[in-house]
């Protein structure tokens, strides 16, 4: 009898004990609230007096931050005439540090200063490049600011002999900027000199300045440990899961969006219509391209056939690939879901991808992931709709959520016309798809958890 006072005195001691431990602070739940300050210090500075030429809203200024550091592209006010060259350095640094990561960046300086990072900020940096293995994170850490570093470096060198000429010496930084916000998936530019939100219209004939920007674009949304096991892949010899997913599926994605695009607006005298059939391909690409997160354009869209703009809001919500600069729901979210879909036709108890199960906690995830980014567009959709012009129809209202959600930046004409209400749930929405749907739910649910699960009952439900 008294061991078994002691017993439940011990227990009970150690309940106390365990209660009064502060419990460690969620790793997603930093990383979205990095997000948030981010946002908030950009709106500021860009509602400083020398961050515009006559001014900006709140509203706008939020707008605007948000659509940076969620790499989005959607704008308010075009950005070479509606911001000075201190705002345009505040979008272009937003855009970077919202593309990496603010926890991305700051342990990689952290280590860069030879200080030594604790286990609970390299689990940070772990989650904020989407990787699972901590161990690795350093090296990873590394790679993510090599790969960044390279790409918008060549990038830019590249787009100097295009820009300098017409720019002149301010074409360095227009090469820079436009670098940077290609491979970021932002969709920013500074080109609207002549034609405010011309994006690439007027280079819709140079297959120079496309091809460049296409690779930036997709070298950003491959994501780092794809390129990290590519370069990995002479001492394997072998790759990951993982890579063989996003390279297959980003592979057909690209050619079956050009395929469709050229097919679709072949004939349409506002997009394709007037090009030559060489033009016509390459455009067709760069807008399938270019749907899978980045936001330029190179034609009209608001012009595009309604099946071609249902085409388009596919692609966006489908996205780029995990641990990358895109968004959408991702590209290997989609492929389990498939196969998935494919097991249960099939008769099959387990997903399989390159005959490889697919663990059940992903695709409870990947089901999660799509289902609360489909009731996120849902909603955007029926907000922006009726708090913008009698103009747009509920297609273009859906163009403009799904672009927003899956952070592309492309847009019909909608978000120029929105009324505060709809601006602001744009925001919340843009918001939502870069931190990720579920990374969102994991970081507002309440920290307590419980420390133990009770087996129950196996119940039984007609489903289908």
């Amino acid at each position: 009898m008294e061991n078994g006072n002691a017993n439940q005195l011990a227990r009970l001691l150690a309940d106390v004990e365990r209660k009064r431990k502060p419990k460690p602070r969620s790793a997603t739940r930093i990383i979205v609230v990095s997000f948030i300050a981010v946002i908030l210090a950009g709106t500021l500075l860009l509602m400083l007096p020398w961050a515009t030429p006559n001014g900006i809203t709140p509203l706008d200024a939020l707008f605007t931050a948000t659509s940076a550091t969620c790499v989005t592209g959607l704008v308010v006010r075009d950005t070479y005439q509606g911001f000075t060259a201190f705002g345009q350095v505040v979008i272009i640094a937003l855009i970077q540090i919202g593309g990496l990561g603010l926890v991305t960046l700051t342990s990689f300086f952290t280590l860069a200063l030879r200080q030594r990072a604790s286990f609970h900020s390299m689990r940070l940096a772990s989650e904020s490049i989407n990787t699972s293995d901590v161990a690795q994170s350093r090296h990873l850490l590394m790679v993510v600011m090599k790969l960044a570093a390279l790409f918008e470096g060549a990038g830019a060198l590249l787009l100097m002999p295009v820009f300098v000429p017409r720019f002149g010496a301010q074409g360095v930084f227009v090469s820079i900027f436009i670098a940077i916000s290609a491979f970021c998936n932002a969709g920013f530019d500074l080109l609207g000199t002549q034609t405010p939100y011309a994006s690439l219209t007027e280079y819709a004939g140079n297959w120079y300045v496309q091809a460049i920007i296409m690779f930036l674009i997709i070298a950003g949304g491959l994501g780092f440990l794809v390129w990290h096991d590519l370069g990995e892949w002479r001492k394997r010899r072998k790759l990951t899961l993982h890579t063989k997913v996003v390279l297959f599926c980003t592979a057909i994605l690209i050619v079956g969006g050009t395929m469709g695009f050229a097919f679709l607006e072949w004939s349409n005298p506002v997009t394709l219509g007037t090009m030559g059939a060489g033009d016509k391909i390459v455009n067709s690409m760069f807008q399938s391209v270019s749907a899978r997160t980045a936001g330029f354009n190179t034609v009209d869209l608001a012009g595009m056939q309604t099946i071609t703009k249902c085409m388009m809001c596919l692609l966006m919500f489908i996205g780029a690939a995990p641990g990358g600069t895109g968004g959408g729901i991702k590209v290997t979210t989609f492929s389990v879901i498939l196969v998935t879909v494919a097991s249960v036709v099939t008769g099959r108890d387990d997903a399989v991808l390159f005959h490889r199960r697919i663990d059940k906690k992903t695709v409870y995830r990947a089901l999660a992931i799509s289902m609360l980014s489909s009731l996120a567009v849902i909603l955007a959709t029926l907000f922006i709709f009726f708090n913008t012009s009698n103009v747009f129809d509920p297609l273009n209202s859906l163009f403009e959520a799904v672009s927003a959600f899956a952070t592309v930046g492309l847009s019909v004409g909608v978000t120029a016309n929105m009324e505060p209400l709809a601006r602001f749930i744009t925001i919340v929405t843009m918001f939502i798809g870069r931190v990720g749907p579920v990374s969102l739910a994991i970081s507002l649910a309440a920290s307590k958890h419980q420390d133990r699960f009770d087996v129950l009952p196996e119940g039984k439900i007609s489903v289908g």
